[in-house]
């Protein structure tokens, strides 16, 4: 029996992801579960969920007629060319549909994380071709980035597949089924229209979007493009929406955040039905100088494609003699963050990360505060420190804000305040200048709320003294001078204690920000402390704990003699 056009995309997919999940090709853990949980679709075996045959079949007859407008494979058509996955990514996108409504698609939301030079924006020109002649008519598609050059890649990609292929699509006839315009791109044939947007130049509320795609989202302030199209989508009988990206040097993101619901969906801690996501990030990154599954993880289209796989090999020689090749390496074509040397990074964001447990418990411990006090205009931090009795370091940490400045630090700083306020690890205070006395009381409360004992408080000099002789009253104070040889002992201990796992915070977002925010430099004596200009945005948090730790040391070392203090 010769084998359709259909039975060799569907099982193009079914290839690629029973290889995955077998472990016959190299894929990420969370690209294995996806496969794991979508094969038995593919295979006819869900008993909710099938692959629309007919509209496959289509969507293949119509790959197999376009060309390559570029490429190693140019000349080939389309669906000769894709991989694997990229065939899995179609049929999951379009094809997958209910039992008991085939009208009706199952995913509404599409993540994809992935390496450049793994034909990403080509793939999404693909699939706003197919959309023009399998959306109902009338229908409005949507592509968002962060600036207008990045915004254009796609609608440039469409127009290179449109044009190489102007055969096909009458482009010579006055009846011609595309019109390529200077803001958008028009079907003739369904009256459809694709349109890409800048997120830094257009409004994205009151758009009517049957399929949106936001590109780049590690780039993006926040989830506001996304959100805005998904809100436009609550009449859309198969409404769809993609996210797709890289990694990015930062763990504050929005795309973070999506990728964090991708696997806790995948993990089944949430459920959700209506999200498919391919996560390219490789599961042991520090791997990365030596292993090449690190870079097949990342990189899918490498696994056939030779040329690929040997230009990332030849990135990575530069990559490990050259720090300053490294960060866009890693980030863009091994999918893993990483703020380097060459960016004076304090610490890892993940060894962060690995330190955060649901709950701190404080009550009965002795507990030393930070106080790092800035002017009245700009966030404060005050932060407690102690160690457990298996000599572990616990931290909290809260920031405090002017309320009246909120909405500009959001924009500017790009941190959504308002959340953290709801979590309470962020207390907005006066009106455009920040309340001390909010401040103060809340140190003298330390005790009562956290169940401890106050050993002593640490500051900084600098609009401080005020509060300190009023906590002085009640608390020992010790002023901690601002400079390397009083601050390079608890930045070098708290460091030691992060990267070797033996510090403890409760969830804290916020306070993760501030690390990775935190940039240090080394002195003549190559003593490591934190500069605070040098840092990419605030570390006031870091800093409290700072002051903190040096009254911890200090009582470790000298029996709390506060002997490096000044003043």
């Amino acid at each position: 029996m010769t084998k359709t056009t259909t039975d060799f995309a569907l099982q193009a997919a079914i290839t690629y992801a029973s290889d995955a999940t077998e472990g016959k090709i190299p894929a990420p853990k969370y690209v294995i579960k996806q496969c794991r949980e979508i094969l038995p679709v593919l295979r006819g075996k869900d008993a909710s969920f099938k692959v629309h045959r007919k509209k496959l079949h289509k969507i293949e007859k119509l790959l197999s007629v376009l060309k390559m407008p570029k490429g190693l494979s140019v000349g080939r058509p389309i669906g000769e060319c894709l991989a694997g996955f990229q065939w899995l990514l179609i049929i999951a996108s379009l094809c997958i549909v209910y039992r008991a409504n085939p009208q009706k698609r199952r995913y509404t939301n599409v993540v994809l994380e992935i390496a450049r030079k793994n034909g990403k924006t080509f793939i999404i020109a693909v699939l706003f071709i197919l959309l023009f002649f399998f959306e109902p008519k009338f229908s409005r598609f949507f592509s968002v980035a962060p600036d207008g050059t990045l915004s254009r890649e796609v609608k440039t990609a469409l127009e290179e597949i449109i044009r190489y292929n102007s055969d096909v699509f009458e482009m010579q006839k006055a009846s011609a089924f595309f019109k390529i315009r200077l803001n958008d791109v028009f079907c003739t044939l369904t009256e459809s229209k694709y349109t890409p947007l800048n997120y830094a130049r257009n409004r994205l509320d009151g758009r009517l979007p049957n399929v949106f795609l936001c590109d780049e989202v590690g780039a993006l302030p926040n989830s506001y493009a996304y959100e805005a199209m998904r809100s436009g989508q609550l009449t859309i009988l198969n409404k769809l929406g993609f996210l797709i990206s890289t990694k990015y040097p930062t763990t504050s993101n929005p795309f973070e955040d999506e990728i964090a619901l991708c696997k806790s969906i995948l993990d089944g801690n949430f459920s959700d039905g209506e999200t498919f996501s391919l996560l390219y990030e490789p599961d042991h990154p520090k791997k990365w100088q030596t292993d090449d599954r690190v870079l097949l993880e990342a990189n899918p289209l490498a696994i056939t494609v030779t040329e690929i796989f040997d230009d990332l090999k030849k990135k990575r020689d530069r990559a490990i003699e050259s720090e300053a090749a490294r960060e866009n390496f890693l980030c863009k074509h091994c999918n893993i963050i990483y703020a380097g040397a060459g960016t004076e990074s304090y610490v890892s964001p993940d060894a962060v990360k690995a330190c955060r447990v649901d709950q701190v418990d404080f009550s009965g411990r002795r507990v030393y505060i930070g106080v790092d006090l800035a002017m009245t205009n700009d966030n404060c931090a005050v932060a407690i420190a102690a160690l457990d009795d298996e000599e572990r370091l616990l931290v909290d940490a809260v920031d405090f804000i002017p309320e009246g400045r909120i909405d500009e630090k959001r924009v500017s700083e790009k941190i959504d305040y308002y959340a953290f306020i709801r979590q309470m690890k962020c207390i907005a205070c006066g009106d455009m200048t920040v309340d001390y006395s909010v401040i103060e009381k809340f140190v003298f409360d330390i005790e009562k709320k956290y169940g401890c004992y106050v050993f002593g408080i640490g500051y900084d000099r600098y609009n401080a003294l005020s509060s300190a002789q009023k906590w002085d009253e009640k608390y020992t104070t010790v002023q901690v001078r601002q400079h390397s040889d009083t601050l390079h002992a608890p930045t070098k201990y708290l460091y030691e204690k992060i990267v070797n796992g033996e510090m403890k915070y409760e969830t804290n977002t916020l306070l993760e920000i501030n690390f990775e925010n935190a940039r240090c430099v080394f002195d003549t004596n190559m003593n490591r402390y934190i500069h605070k200009k040098r840092s990419n945005g605030k570390v006031d948090m870091v800093f409290a704990i700072l002051d903190a730790l040096f009254l911890l040391l200090d009582d470790l070392n000298y029996g709390g003699s506060w002997g490096a203090q000044v003043g």
